[in-house]
């Protein structure tokens, strides 16, 4: 269900009531199974909300367009106080998102780019 019309996501609600224990994780079943249009998958990400007020937030959440098993997701919780979760809390949000998956070719070197291998913050602020 989405919480607008002009919301990107549709959200996920707990199936189960448990404790996420302080800097721990728990992985909630959502028992719901969807199939995601072929050429895009379904991302599960955070909660705006949850992760500003509760430092939660959330792994594990691809759904590629072959899978039709149930749905999972994982939750940690990145606070200094375990996290109640009850059945019916909105956890997470359901993202379909188009893709692009070129094959892959293993190649021996890279062109040159101006970027290189300058990694994490190379770019400047």
């Amino acid at each position: 269900m989405r919480g607008s019309s002009l919301a990107a996501g549709s959200n996920l609600y707990s199936t189960e009531t448990k404790v996420i224990p302080t800097h721990g994780k728990m992985l909630f079943n959502l028992q719901i199974s969807i199939i995601v249009p072929e050429g895009t998958y379904g991302r599960i990400t955070p909660r705006s909300g949850l992760a500003a007020k509760h430092m939660i937030d959330v792994s594990a959440g691809v759904i590629d367009a072959d899978y039709q098993g149930c749905v999972s997701t994982l939750l940690f919780n990145l606070s200094d106080t375990d996290f109640q979760v009850n059945e019916g809390n909105q956890i997470a949000q359901l993202i379909v998102e188009s893709i692009h998956t070129p094959e892959i070719v293993e190649v021996n070197t890279l062109d040159d780019t101006t970027h290189r291998t300058s990694g994490f913050g190379s770019t400047g602020l």
